[in-house]
């Protein structure tokens, strides 16, 4: 047990760990992903541990992200704590991803940013019908961390180009259907998914069992035309797709207008970058883009419009695309004056 904001323990050969903020949708602290990484640490090297679950006490959320609240005032500090909670947030993404054993994640409510960092790299990913899967950092002046940049640019077709630039939430249909989530499990099953692990049946054995049809995925009505605009090679070039993908289109194109334009553009960039890296190197990129985010006003307006004054209108710095410049852009990949992430 680490405190009250998170429940690590052992229930026979699983490692359990519990999210216990439903005040605030179990967004992440430093010192609970610091709990994590090393029970997730202590773990791979126990031979009596054959598996890891992680779900959230009951509630709305399995967990919304980091505390962005909390991230926006050490940010303001200047004082290294906001770059050193990212550091253990994406070491613990990379424990997630490395986990040499089972990870089941159980997402019964709503999984965004970090939330979805610590489930969307492990094994198994199972959603109720109460899920609800978003990134939407570029509303907040960020990009798609937490591993975004490997995991996005992997889902069918341009899905996740389509989800890193918008934010668009997702249903447990469409999580199923974009590989997000591995099973549809109604949530009265979720706990008999952790008894059945508890008494040492596989996760497979145990999940294919109880797994139904989610239902028809939404996404199926738009997926033809998300393949055809977030295809394009420039975030201009995917808004004049939208131009010709009439109601849905225009729709779409208008959410983007909302979002910061130099988040638009890092997002991309980072998106086609990632499809070629390997999962550590995403990460090492990811660390770099955010400590330079960090030190430009975008986050720091986006989180103040979003959750501090919650006016919804952030004036972004610059205001347009095309203030945005590739030179900007490149410089937020180069490589750090100071240390880099490390595993």
């Amino acid at each position: 047990m680490d405190g009250n904001d998170i429940f690590i323990r052992r229930d026979g050969g699983l490692g359990r760990i519990t999210l216990n903020r439903p005040q605030s949708l179990n967004a992440l602290t430093h010192q609970m992903c610091a709990s994590m990484l090393e029970a997730l640490r202590a773990w791979t090297e126990d031979p009596a541990i054959r598996a890891c679950v992680i779900d959230a006490v009951p509630g709305r959320a399995f967990c919304a992200g980091g505390d962005i609240r909390a991230i926006y005032d050490m940010g303001k500090r200047r004082d290294g704590s906001a770059q050193a909670f990212f550091a253990t947030e994406y070491r613990l993404n990379m424990a997630v991803k490395h986990f040499p054993k089972p990870y089941i994640a159980l997402i019964g409510g709503i999984a965004m940013g970090g939330g979805v960092g610590i489930s969307i790299h492990g094994s198994h990913r199972v959603v109720s019908e109460n899920a609800l899967f978003a990134m939407p950092e570029t509303a907040i002046g960020l990009f798609p961390d937490v591993g975004g940049t490997y995991a996005l640019p992997r889902l069918p077709g341009e899905i996740g180009m389509y989800l890193a630039l918008t934010g668009a939430r997702l249903g447990a249909a469409d999580m199923v259907c974009a590989n997000i989530a591995t099973h549809f499990v109604p949530a009265v099953k979720f706990g008999e998914i952790v008894q059945r692990l508890v008494a040492g049946e596989a996760p497979d054995a145990v999940l294919a069992g109880l797994a139904a049809d989610p239902g028809t995925p939404p996404l199926a009505t738009t997926r033809a035309a998300i393949d055809r605009a977030f295809v394009m090679p420039s975030v201009e070039a995917v808004m004049d797709a939208l131009a010709r993908e009439e109601e849905w289109g225009n729709e779409t194109a208008a959410i983007l207008a909302t979002r910061s334009p130099t988040s638009l553009k890092l997002t991309f960039k980072a998106m086609r970058e990632g499809k070629r890296l390997d999962f550590d190197s995403c990460m090492r990129m990811e660390y770099r883009l955010t400590m330079r985010a960090l030190e430009r006003p975008d986050f720091y307006e986006g989180v103040r419009a979003a959750v501090i004054d919650k006016d919804q209108r952030p004036r972004w710095q610059p205001p347009a695309l095309a203030g945005v410049s590739d030179a900007e852009i490149a410089c937020y990949f180069a490589p750090l004056d100071v240390t880099e992430l490390s595993s």
